[in-house]
């Protein structure tokens, strides 16, 4: 039988298979020879004291006991051409793998995604960057893989139900992510790799008889007798069937209209909203790993932080070590950040989400749009940061301590946002008090991280698309409209999930309710 041992290790042992062995031969008091394989099963980084160490969680194989590498496969999909039809609007990651369950569950998927498929929208992305060009229906947010595939690929959840996550995983691993991903602790695939993860999702669905459409905005929702009958695209067609996962992620506004003007049950829900801050990596190794180096066996450092300042949370969200910050608008008119890593995650910048907690009083301004008041409130900064910044996709950026200083930077360095910046004074792209909080709370951050609060940090603004400003009420067992049978609010856009990982599983638990539902 295997032996499970936790034990830590330096960087450059955990990353040689041979070094490895030989450190567990000791814990064991045996000969390397006799170890046959060490499984990693965990991996995380341990920097808490000045010499760094690896957290390792492994299996430990000696030579005669029976071991059989893993090979993660996909299910055995039955073909379900003929079977009973769900429609699924939106193609993130709620809504493919709400329909792969649905195919597992033996039920056909109609996949309509407004955008085009993953590999189309380069195009769309590439003239946002280059020409600030906003495609409405392609871009960073929309489109097949949803606002992660182009927007860095972070497959980390704080959800509690592991036995749920590592099904994810394993099936990510399935259609060709590094099998790494199960084994570290923030996992991560890379803008680069996950599109054609995403592409062979796609074909696996189709070749089981599921439909994918692709430039196919649903328009209108049909009902009758408060039942889902079925969708109306922008060329007028109707797509008919009884049970819809509506999956359109945190940025389709026109749905959240559609609903509210069709009367159909929404509530603003508070969100979180701040800048993009883009550091030196080189900076953030330094003041993680305590080190001016990193080495060759270190991964670019991360960072998570969290301070209560004036008696909001104020805290990094979505942090790229070796990444860029993307223009994410979904509109003209407006100028929207995000950040990305490449699968190495080797540019010479880190950048993350600061981002501030709003209340749903926060939105009184707004009160005219009822439950779209958190939108709105969105949309207004969203806009006026473009008009600041020149109503081009440039944003309005400032240096750190300038910003906290009330004080215009003379001048803006190039940064990793390829649409460029313009030196604005961000106190007038937000609200009073949230910019009072973020000046406050920067030096409070400086104080945790020292050398974080530093002039060579540049500030991109907004940081707005967190997540919905809006919450699709549901009931918690069927999970099922609270007003319209057949009609199942999920993912990020309805307000159940927050990336990559919650959002599947949110579109597999709506699949197996569905099926409940059809069955009983």
């Amino acid at each position: 039988m295997p032996r499970e041992f936790q034990f830590q290790v330096s960087p450059e042992v955990a990353a040689n298979e041979s070094m490895l062995i030989q450190h567990v031969a000791k814990l064991f008091q045996v000969n390397p020879k006799e170890i046959q394989k060490v499984d990693v099963l965990k991996r995380s980084i341990d920097a808490r004291q000045r010499s760094i160490k690896m957290n390792i969680k492994a299996n430990v194989f000696l030579v005669g006991e029976p071991y059989t590498e893993t090979k993660i496969e996909l299910p055995d999909y039955p073909n379900v051409s003929n079977a009973q039809e769900v429609i699924v609007v939106g193609a993130g990651p709620a809504g493919l793998f709400a329909a792969l369950q649905l195919i597992e569950l033996g039920l056909k998927p109609i996949v309509l995604e407004r955008g085009k498929d993953v590999r189309g929208r380069r195009r769309d992305l590439k003239a946002i960057n280059r020409d600030g060009t906003v495609n409405p229906e392609s871009n960073y947010c929309f489109g097949e893989g949803g606002a992660g595939t182009y927007s860095d690929g972070k497959l980390y959840t704080r959800s509690k139900k592991r036995g749920d996550v590592d099904r994810i995983l394993r099936l990510l691993v399935a259609y060709g992510a590094t099998p790494e991903i199960m084994v570290e602790a923030h996992p991560h695939i890379g803008t680069n790799k996950l599109p054609q993860i995403i592409q062979d999702i796609r074909e696996k669905i189709i070749a089981c008889g599921g439909q994918v459409l692709f430039d196919t905005k649903v328009t209108d929702i049909l009902i009758k007798n408060n039942e889902v009958e079925g969708v109306v695209t922008q060329n007028g067609d109707k797509i008919l069937a009884n049970k819809l996962i509506l999956a359109t992620g945190h940025s389709a506004r026109d749905i959240f209209e559609l609903l509210y003007h069709k009367k159909i049950e929404i509530e603003a829900k508070p969100f979180a909203l701040g800048v993009r801050a883009e550091h030196p990596q080189s900076l953030i190794d330094s003041i993680q790993y305590s080190c001016d180096f990193r080495g060759d066996y270190l991964p670019p450092a991360p960072y998570s932080i969290v301070k209560q300042v004036n008696g909001r949370g104020m805290y990094s969200f979505c942090m790229c070590p070796g990444g860029v910050i993307a223009p994410c608008a979904t509109a003209e008119g407006e100028v929207v950040t995000n950040g990305w890593s490449p699968s190495k995650r080797d540019q010479a910048t880190a950048n993350s989400g600061i981002v501030v907690e709003l209340r749903l009083e926060d939105f009184k301004p707004f009160a005219k749009f009822g439950p779209l008041a958190g939108m709105e409130f969105q949309k207004d900064i969203e806009q006026r940061a473009w008009r600041l910044a020149g109503k081009t996709q440039q944003v309005p950026a400032q240096r750190m301590i300038d910003f906290s200083q009330n004080k215009v930077s003379s001048e803006i360095p190039k940064t990793s946002y390829v649409p460029g910046t313009t030196s604005v004074e961000l106190g007038e792209v937000f609200p009073g008090f949230l910019t009072q909080t973020m000046r406050q709370g920067f030096q409070e951050f400086g104080k945790s991280m020292k050398g974080y609060f530093t002039n060579e940090a540049i500030l991109h603004a907004p940081e707005s698309r967190t997540s919905s400003p809006v919450r699709i009420p549901r009931d918690p067992i069927s999970l099922e409209h609270t007003q319209i049978k057949g009609l199942y609010p999920c993912g990020e856009g309805a307000g159940y999930a927050g990336g990559i990982i919650s959002a599947a599983i949110d579109g597999e638990k709506c699949a197996i309710k569905i099926a409940e539902a059809i069955g009983s």
